[in-house]
């Protein structure tokens, strides 16, 4: 399977970007191949102009194109997703998401931002043709807590709920369990 992860994150240290990363190694095993865009490291001029005749937002377009999974991760702000990754979902085909299995994945700083997965992010996947969206994570800063490495720690129930995200892409059994390893990436 072809999966594609996009994160919406400005921050090179973020929680989001950090997940996102982390549901792609739950995963190994089960991708052919996998791509990750970091919208934030795509050049701004082209982001902003929605020049599709720059290589590098040309190739990031095309590795959504290819995909069977995209993964979707963003820090919610006053309620909604990423103003970046809306910049980058904006330069997509209409049908971009059509066929295609959809993670959508979130980090907030209460639970008081959870309901933006629902009312803020699902509406623009499902407008841009995704139509078997997983269960949405939506993790809180207290759910993933810095490690001394530089990576973070998920709480047991945040990994719970990524791996019954999963499930439909591969079983319980052989969903990755090395969380130790995991937090140091």
């Amino acid at each position: 399977m072809h999966i594609t992860s996009i994160s919406g994150s400005p921050s090179e240290r973020s929680r989001s970007a950090w997940l996102t990363q982390f549901a792609l190694t739950r995963l190994e095993g089960v991708a052919t191949r996998s791509e990750h865009i970091a919208v934030r490291e795509l050049p701004a001029g082209p982001l902003l102009f929605a020049d599709m005749n720059d290589p590098a937002i040309t190739r990031a377009v095309e590795a959504v194109a290819g995909a069977g999974l995209v993964i979707v991760g963003t820090p919610i702000y006053k309620a909604a997703y990423s103003g970046l990754l809306k910049l980058f979902l904006d330069l997509l085909p209409p049908d971009a998401l059509r066929g295609k299995t959809v993670l959508p994945l979130a980090t907030g700083g209460s639970a008081a931002h959870l309901l933006a997965l629902d009312y803020a992010l699902k509406p623009v996947l499902s407008a841009l043709g995704a139509r078997h969206v997983l269960d949405g994570v939506f993790a809180t800063d207290a759910q993933l807590q810095r490690h001394e490495s530089g990576g973070y720690v998920p709480d047991p129930d945040l990994l719970a709920r990524l791996d019954r995200a999963l499930e439909p892409i591969v079983p319980a059994a052989r969903v990755r369990g090395d969380t130790e390893l995991s937090c140091r990436r």
